[in-house]
């Protein structure tokens, strides 16, 4: 079992950070709940995250299986995954919103005529997206049993808890750090992000190449 403190771990904290963007992710809770009442942010927010939790642990122990049915091998999907977590940058640093990490207008006018927002559309796709499915599924093949797996699940339970406080907290973010501000810690995760999925690609191909 490997430490808890070992690159990998690192790797995965800040990919998974990236990723779900906490700081980012405030401001469009807050856009969708801002009109409602605090009792009613606060249910939202833990309803969204555990939703979003039990998803994402649950791709984690079916998502390989699902890959093995379609004959996918996971070098292709570390290089696919590599990919999309790369556009998934591109808009971060851009400061823009795309169906990887937003919703589409459709799907907007949908929320705005829905009491709660917790199932759709904050646990799926804003939480619980294409980009944090396979950051899951990526993670969650290297290790050999639950008991291996178990740090790389805590270090993605830490980080969704960490989104929780930002959600619960996106009214200070909010006036705080103000959209700009938020866009600008965006930006740098961004880079991070393109940086660590060129290597999710460059990994793909060196093992599928590898007899």
């Amino acid at each position: 079992m490997e430490t808890w403190f070992d690159g990998r771990l690192v790797s995965e904290f800040v990919t998974y950070f990236v990723v779900l963007d906490p700081l980012g992710m405030a401001p469009l809770f807050w856009a969708l709940t801002h009109k409602g009442s605090r009792p009613y942010q606060v249910r939202m927010a833990l309803m969204g995250v555990g939703l979003a939790t039990a998803m994402l642990l649950l791709f984690a122990f079916t998502g390989k299986g699902i890959l093995l049915t379609f004959g996918i091998s996971m070098p292709a999907f570390r290089i696919a995954g590599g990919l999309l977590l790369f556009l998934l940058s591109i808009d971060m640093i851009f400061a823009r919103q795309s169906g990887l990490r937003s919703t589409t207008v459709r799907e907007q006018e949908e929320a705005a005529h829905r009491e709660g927002i917790a199932v759709f559309p904050l646990a799926f796709p804003l939480i619980a997206g294409p980009g944090a499915l396979t950051t899951v599924l990526l993670f969650s093949e290297r290790p050999q049993g639950l008991v291996a797996a178990l740090p790389s699940l805590v270090v993605m339970l830490v980080v969704l808890g960490m989104l929780l406080g930002c959600l619960l907290a996106a009214d200070t973010l909010m006036r705080r750090l103000g959209e700009t501000g938020a866009n600008v810690v965006s930006r740098v995760l961004g880079l991070i992000l393109a940086a660590l999925s060129v290597q999710y690609v460059i990994d793909g191909i060196r093992d599928s190449l590898l007899p």
